[in-house]
């Protein structure tokens, strides 16, 4: 077990915001710069980061911070990945369509991304994106995909969500979020539409997609608990 005397020396504000990044990160797995800007400043200074682990390394998990994105994740530890008994038993496994609706946003946040402003699109490019990649979805399902999505700081949206001008905010941490093995099925089925091919110019876009998310050499594991909480 660790030593966790640190603890009893860090400021009043310090274990404060310490118990709030534990906290968050067990219940929705990121901690985004541009969504909690506080809480990612505390998580990204290295003594900090340390403390955090050590914590986390008791229940077999840690946190990886990816700085140029300026996302924080909760991963399971390196060392409980093949643990008998430790499995991911409460591991969110998204549905086939809720990965294609995250490839969409996916893509989008990549098309636009800017390493200094939010990324905003409104409902009416995800439904024009989703056509192209042939998703359908009766609008109360995107509307609590949105809901799940905003619970893991995914994304956030305006009030107007029904609605084609509704805001949506896009939160880098879509990029960690999708299991990699996942994400080659569904392009392989994407590839394997001709016509769907052709209009996305020889799948170019999503190997660019790939690339992004092997160079940055993460997953991040989503925690579920209560989607309806």
């Amino acid at each position: 077990m660790g030593d966790f005397s640190f603890m009893n020396k860090m400021s009043e504000e310090d274990a404060y915001l310490f118990k709030r990044c534990i906290r968050k990160l067990l219940d929705a797995t990121f901690i985004v710069a541009d969504k909690e800007e506080r809480l990612y400043d505390f998580i990204s200074s290295e003594s900090n980061q340390y403390d955090i682990n050590t914590y986390l390394a008791a229940i077999g998990y840690k946190v990886v911070v990816e700085e140029r994105m300026q996302v924080a994740m909760l991963q399971q530890n390196d060392d409980d990945i093949e643990t008998v008994g430790l499995k991911r038993i409460n591991l969110l496994r998204f549905e086939p369509r809720q990965v294609r609706l995250l490839l969409v946003l996916w893509l989008l946040f990549l098309e636009r991304m800017g390493y200094a402003d939010p990324v905003y699109v409104t409902v009416g490019d995800i439904i024009d994106k989703c056509k192209i990649y042939k998703i359908t979805m009766a609008p109360a399902d995107f509307k609590k995909n949105y809901r799940l999505f905003k619970r893991f700081s995914l994304i956030d949206y305006s009030e107007d969500i029904a609605t084609e001008d509704g805001k949506v905010k896009l939160y880098p941490s879509l990029q960690f979020c999708m299991d990699i093995g996942q994400l080659k099925q569904v392009m392989a089925e994407y590839a394997a539409d001709d016509d769907l091919e052709e209009e996305m110019g020889g799948m170019a876009e999503l190997e660019a997609a790939d690339m992004e998310i092997q160079e940055a050499g993460m997953e991040a594991d989503m925690e579920s608990e209560d989607e309806d909480e």
